[in-house]
Order: C-alpha cells, then sequence, then structure tokens
C-alpha cells in the first residue's frame, strides 16, 4: 500500500512532540503492512467523518485516513480522540 499526507495532516503532525512522530512512524509502517492488525483499532467512521477510517496511534492519538483508490491511503487528521471528536 502507498500513501500520501494532507496538508492538514502535516501541520498538526509538525506539532507533534518527538515520541509521538515516532509512534505514528511505526504504526504507519505497521499499517501499510497490515492494515488490519488489533493493535491499530483500523475502523470507519461514520457521521461528521463518514468516508474516512481511524487507526490508533498510540495513547491517546488517532490517525484518520481515506481511501483514494485500493493500494492508496490519505493521511487527513491526527490528533487525541477529544480534538478530532470532541469526546
Amino acid at each position: 500500500m502507498r500513501f500520501r499526507t494532507h496538508p492538514v495532516f502535516d501541520k498538526k503532525y509538525a506539532k507533534l512532540r518527538a515520541g509521538e512522530k515516532t509512534r505514528f512512524k511505526i504504526r504507519r509502517e505497521l499499517f501499510l503492512r497490515q492494515p488490519f492488525h488489533p493493535l491499530l483499532h483500523n475502523h470507519p467512521l461514520h457521521g461528521k467523518y463518514d468516508g474516512f477510517w481511524s487507526i490508533n496511534v498510540g495513547g491517546d492519538l488517532r490517525a484518520l485516513y481515506k481511501h483514494e483508490a485500493d493500494d492508496f491511503v490519505v493521511f487527513s487528521k491526527i490528533g487525541t480522540h477529544h480534538e478530532l471528536f470532541g469526546s
């Protein structure tokens, strides 16, 4: 699988702490090899984020992505559960 990042994702990612960036890179690599590995808790979203999917980056950090093609995704947002979903 291939990926790219959205400018909104890039802006938020740049503000993460070094450890959070490292955790994302590790989980991203796992995602690219095994998208439904249990550690990722990969699942589709509904409502406001209909069409997006979410993976667990670690702790309360989540990364949201969309499928652009069968083997290509766009990471669109990253943040805590509260920052993304408000709860």
